[in-house]
């Protein structure tokens, strides 16, 4: 394998720390001078096998954090480890072999097809035989639920589900053992995202992941979380299982979970059999 793949990870024991945030301000310029604060002391942990949740209003630098865990941003101030090194290693030494991501829209390359899309990282470290990198595709073309069929699609034939089926198998090519997802169900209709919402969740358990996701979907929250993180006042101000975010008082808790919106998620849960107070419990 080449040097990046060669550099061995080394996988905290369950329930450890995957990733740690300390002490870390984002800061960004504004037009005509004067600066923006995003985040100001901000810490997190995550723990290996569990999936966090970012929540937060507008502003509050949810997609700013991801960023940063993946080593796309650099914060003002503070520190980031990711299984064991500097977060800022990770874009120059084998992140797709650690970290899977999977961006909003799907960010498909629109000029490959979807075994192209699915085999790029792989094929990249050109250490592999053509035909393995092409088994591997297939591999994680059918994890997700497509069809063999569907590999010489362009992204401009796929629907909104399967290009989120695409963007998350190309995510896995790699077998990292953690995966970002940035509003996983974003632009779904209600049953291409609860299938969406069942594929990771049998994927979180079968393969054994960490996962850390952004998503202002309740149903997603709820069906998926081991944990929320809250992001408010330029910081995490809780993270913990789902009841015990219901309880903490905060504004922004009150408006997210308990407002209109929130309450009808809940009714839903409810009619579906499913406890809210227990969804962190799998």
């Amino acid at each position: 394998m080449g040097a990046d793949h060669a550099m061995t990870t080394v996988l905290p024991a369950p329930g450890q720390p995957v990733i740690e945030v300390h002490g870390l301000w984002s800061v960004f310029p504004q037009p005509g001078g004067g600066q923006t604060v995003v985040h100001q002391d901000l810490n997190l942990t995550v723990l290996r096998g569990e999936v966090l949740t970012l929540v937060g209003g507008s502003g509050t630098g949810k997609t700013v954090l991801l960023r940063q865990m993946l080593g796309l941003n650099t914060p003002a101030r503070g520190r980031i480890t990711v299984l064991g090194r500097s977060a800022f290693e990770l874009a120059s030494f084998g992140a797709a072999a650690r970290v899977g991501m999977l961006f909003q829209q799907g960010a498909l390359f629109s000029a490959f097809n979807v075994l192209d899309n699915i085999a790029f990282a792989l094929r990249e470290l050109k250490v592999l035989p053509e035909a393995l990198v092409r088994e591997a595709a297939l591999l994680k073309l059918r994890m997700v639920g497509l069809k063999v069929d569907d590999a010489v699609k362009m992204p401009a034939e796929l629907s909104g589900g399967m290009i989120k089926r695409v963007a998350l198998a190309r995510a896995l090519i790699m077998d990292p053992p953690l995966l970002m997802l940035d509003e996983p169900t974003a632009g779904l209709d209600p049953d291409s995202s609860d299938a969406f919402v069942a594929l990771l969740r049998s994927l979180h358990h079968e393969l054994g992941l960490t996962v850390v996701l952004i998503t202002h979907d309740l149903d997603t929250l709820f069906d998926l979380s081991t944990r929320v993180a809250v992001l408010a006042d330029k910081r995490v101000v809780i993270a913990a299982p789902v009841p015990e975010v219901l309880a903490f008082k905060h504004p922004f808790i009150e408006q997210f979970f308990w407002g209109e919106r929130g309450r009808r998620a809940m009714d839903l849960l409810r009619q579906r059999g499913q406890d809210v107070t227990a969804t962190n419990e799998r």
